[in-house]
């Protein structure tokens, strides 16, 4: 059913939308939409660099924690 949607149709659409919403309505959901993507995004690249720093945290301090055993032993 929706397969054969072409350009002609989505127009028709866009005005009917046009003419129930106004230009007023749908400028302001279409910044809404915006700024969320925008916000969806940041925040998804800040939790890959939280994600990044805390693999990097942990690998140094198993790298740190291993040369503190290895200096407080007492070898027999």
């Amino acid at each position: 059913m929706l397969g054969n949607i072409g350009p002609m149709q989505l127009l028709i659409i866009f005005l009917i939308v046009l003419l129930i919403f106004g230009t007023k309505k749908l400028r302001n959901v279409g910044g809404d939409l915006g700024s969320a993507i925008r916000d969806f995004r940041k925040g998804m690249s800040n939790n890959e660099d939280e994600h990044h720093d805390d693999k990097d945290d942990s690998s140094e301090k198993s790298t740190s924690s291993e040369s503190d055993d290895d200096s407080g032993k007492s070898k027999s």
